[in-house]
């Protein structure tokens, strides 16, 4: 694999978090390509290094992105809307990253993994709204990594 231009790198990164902000979805690498007027291996070499640094990750086997956090590419049991769209969050984290990143109010829907009770927190003006839910995380942050998608 040639080598990429670092700056060319980070543009890739923050055209996939302004494309995830814009439309809720990750873009494909012919969205990237397009939009960004670059080939298509160059892209498929910059998403494949970016999964690599753990900037987003890739689905198994493809160049669809899975995750670009705090966005989820599939749907997920974390709702978050924002904006006037809805967002899926990859995790309970996530689901106030999402707010966070777009510098917006939000409604986040979920469900408790353990019970199955929905959770439903707002976020105003950056500040979480009162509220008796416990996010709880199964590894420590140090093993996140080790399997992300699991974690």
């Amino acid at each position: 694999m040639a080598t990429l231009a670092e700056d060319l790198l980070w543009e890739i990164r923050a055209f996939v978090y302004r494309y995830f902000a814009e439309t809720t979805r990750p873009p494909s690498v012919e969205d990237t390509a397009t939009r960004l007027t670059l080939a298509t291996e160059e892209v498929v070499s910059a998403y494949e290094e970016l999964h690599h640094r753990h900037a987003f990750f890739l689905r198994s086997g493809t160049h669809d992105i899975l995750m670009a956090s705090p966005f989820s590419g599939v749907e997920t049991p974390f709702h978050v809307r924002a904006n006037g769209k809805t967002y899926f969050a990859n995790c309970a984290w996530d689901s106030l990253g999402i707010p966070a990143a777009l510098h917006a109010d939000a409604e986040i829907n979920a469900a408790c993994s353990q019970s199955g009770h929905p959770i439903q927190l707002s976020v105003k003006a950056e500040q979480l709204s009162k509220s008796d839910v416990l996010i709880h995380f199964l590894l420590p942050f140090r093993e996140w990594y080790n399997d992300l998608v699991f974690t």
